[in-house]
């Protein structure tokens, strides 16, 4: 059976569409080097690197603001702590029964489960980090079957598959079966995934726990087990940036970069090192859309300026360092970096649109602040008539003084002929 994501389209560059025509700036092959079976619940797409033409060692990552309770929480520089409503990483909230044989996971009726066949005791629960191995059946509310996994293998905790997965699996034991019941928020979501999964939909999950392990040790990962590792958690993301998951998105990326910047004990080729450096770049920029998703503009402007360290020419990252800029208000600065992005590619539309956006908006900052500097100082309109006033006072007081000179010669000359004349 076709695996969904295998029906996903790439998502659009607008800088790329808008440009020159080529081919996309950061395009990926990732996928065509280290093939691997696709599911529905892999969601992996093609590389992504969004430049929106609207409005639009983890200690080196930038940390995100919190985010209002209207949107899912923000995340850090470690990993996003999102709300229960959303999504649960550390800890699985305390089921509460909502029927004689369901489980309601989260209180709110969304997510249930029930076991269908015990499996070998609590003890034997997988834990966040470790890797699990299950057993998948997936069908609509209508019994209509979307697909069927024998065996599907994921991160538990790392946001790979699907959340009703990822918080129900947290409670389930080796070898048991359940049937998990989960309302579209913690699928599909409002988009669905087409052609078989339509937006809104309500799921029913059959569910198998086949084995648990523990995750891999990055120090001793190979090259090429790493980068393919870095890729599927940059992957993960990139299908959470679709979804609009913008929060969810940051995790995955942050996640790939800590597997990026984890120490090793091997040593990698010249190719893999330029390799994993092409997936740092791709995560950071990625990660910087996501967080001009959320108005994190300092963390999206630290996230643009680790991309510089490494590529001083990065379109991308000087692309959206420039909008970060502009939204805080800095056009003096925000303006010759899109001048220097548009340098490196004159015929890209999107760039131009926004570089006489910023231009004109410098333009009418400028006045605003030249008018109220005259007014501060109470100069606005004052200076010609104050001007006026002083010339015609200095012009009288000179006449005053002609004439008293005047006046003065002509006593003088008076005395002396009366007195020459006695």
């Amino acid at each position: 059976m076709a695996s969904l994501e295998e029906n996903q389209s790439d998502v659009p560059d607008a800088c790329d569409s808008e440009g020159s025509g080529g081919s996309p700036l950061d395009s990926s092959d990732s996928q065509n080097k280290h093939p691997r079976r696709s599911s529905l619940l892999d969601n992996s797409t093609e590389d992504f690197e969004i430049i929106d033409s609207e409005d639009d060692d983890l200690s080196e990552l930038p940390l995100l603001e919190d985010i209002g309770t209207t949107k899912k929480a923000g995340a850090s520089d470690e990993e996003p702590k999102l709300q229960k409503s959303d999504y649960v990483e550390e800890e699985v909230p305390e089921a509460k029964p909502a029927a004689e044989e369901w489980l309601d996971i989260l209180g709110s009726g969304l997510l249930k489960k029930k076991v269908l066949e015990i499996g070998k005791g609590v003890d034997s629960r997988p834990k966040s980090g470790q890797e699990v191995t299950i057993q998948l059946t997936t069908q609509l509310e209508d019994g209509t079957l979307v697909e069927e996994q024998p065996s599907l293998t994921f991160t538990l905790g790392d946001g790979d598959v699907m959340q009703a997965l990822d918080l129900s699996v947290q409670l389930m034991q080796l070898d048991e079966k359940s049937l998990i019941v989960s309302d579209a928020k913690y699928a599909y979501g409002k988009h669905g995934s087409s052609p078989l999964i339509p937006p809104d939909a309500t799921l029913h999950l059959e569910v198998k726990l086949l084995d648990v392990k523990d995750g891999p040790d990055l120090e001793t990962l190979v090259g090429k087990d790493k980068i393919e590792l870095a890729n599927r958690k940059r992957e993960r993301g990139n299908f959470y940036y679709q979804q609009g998951d913008y929060v969810l998105a940051i995790n995955s990326y942050d996640i790939a970069l800590r597997i990026i910047r984890s120490s090793s004990k091997v040593d990698f080729t010249s190719d893999e090192e330029a390799e994993l450096l092409d997936v740092k770049v791709k995560c950071l920029n990625n990660l910087a859309a996501s967080q001009l998703k959320l108005d994190h503009f300092e963390a999206a402007l630290k996230s643009c300026n680790l991309v510089l360290e490494q590529q001083p020419e990065n379109l991308k990252a000087l692309f959206r360092k420039g909008k970060v800029l502009a939204q805080q208000g800095d056009y003096s600065d925000a303006i010759p970096i899109l001048k220097s992005a548009l340098k490196l590619e004159p015929t890209n539309k999107t760039i131009h649109a926004e570089l006489s956006k910023l231009v004109k908006k410098h333009t009418e900052q400028k006045n605003v602040e030249s008018a109220m500097y005259k007014k501060m100082l109470g100069n606005s309109g004052n200076n010609p008539p104050s001007s006026s006033k002083a010339k015609s006072s200095w012009s009288i007081s000179w006449k005053w003084l002609f004439g008293a000179t005047a006046v003065a010669i002509g006593g003088v000359a008076l005395s002396v002929i009366i007195a020459a004349r006695n």
